[in-house]
């Protein structure tokens, strides 16, 4: 691992996540961080590095309105036998993966009808590949923070996949970073996209799960900082 701790590596991608989605900056807590986020369906999120049962119940008992997800590096059966009532796993969470950038498969070329269009705004670089009529085919960002980097919001159009389009994403955002100062970086992986990451040079740190509270519940405050 490009990292010397999982813990280092968490921190990064908090930090970055903040940078590439606009976030306030992170907030150090006992168990993890805070990032205020801001939108309707994601007001804050915390991140849980010092993950057990008790900690977890406790933080879900406290977050009493929706629209606050607990990220945590369990798997999903794990987090879901630690909640309370009233919360719900999110999908689309499998791992939390890292990689030395001079590791990750250089992009290959773009098939033929395709474009690729970089740009760079406010600390992030955005990758995005059209058709050839202009429409979406692909995407992906990346913040570079110091020494380290976090990969966040790459996609593929379902009728665009399987075209090397994500290895080209994923390669001109590593060549990016890399040029801007990065030795490393981080992301939060689906299960469809971890097996992507891996096929270009990317290793698992921690598995990655997410909950929520449902609409409609309640909780009971406590006393977690």
């Amino acid at each position: 691992m490009p990292f010397n701790t999982t813990e280092e590596a968490v921190r990064a991608w908090v930090e970055g996540w903040a940078v590439s989605r606009g976030a306030a900056r992170p907030t150090s807590r006992p168990w993890g961080f805070t990032v205020d986020v801001g939108l309707p369906g994601e007001v804050a999120r915390h991140v849980v590095t010092a993950a057990d049962e008790a900690t977890v119940r406790e933080l879900a008992e406290n977050t009493t309105a929706c629209g606050t997800p607990l990220k945590v590096f369990v798997p999903a059966r794990t987090l879901k036998a630690w909640l309370p009532p009233g919360w719900a796993l999110l999908d689309g969470h499998a791992a939390f993966m890292a990689a030395r950038l001079s590791a990750v498969e250089a992009p290959p070329r773009l098939p033929d009808g395709y474009r690729l269009h970089c740009w760079d705004r406010a600390g992030v670089t955005r990758a995005v590949v059209c058709a050839a009529d202009g429409s979406f085919a692909a995407r992906g960002q990346i913040a570079v923070t110091g020494p380290t980097a976090v990969v966040d919001q790459v996609e593929t159009d379902p009728a665009h996949r399987r075209r090397g389009l994500g290895r080209v994403v994923m390669g001109t955002l590593a060549e990016t970073a890399a040029r801007q100062g990065a030795r490393a970086a981080v992301l939060g992986a689906t299960g469809k996209g971890r097996t992507l990451y891996e096929a270009v040079g990317w290793q698992v740190v921690a598995p990655l799960s997410a909950a929520v509270r449902e609409a409609g519940t309640s909780g009971i405050r406590s006393s977690v900082s």
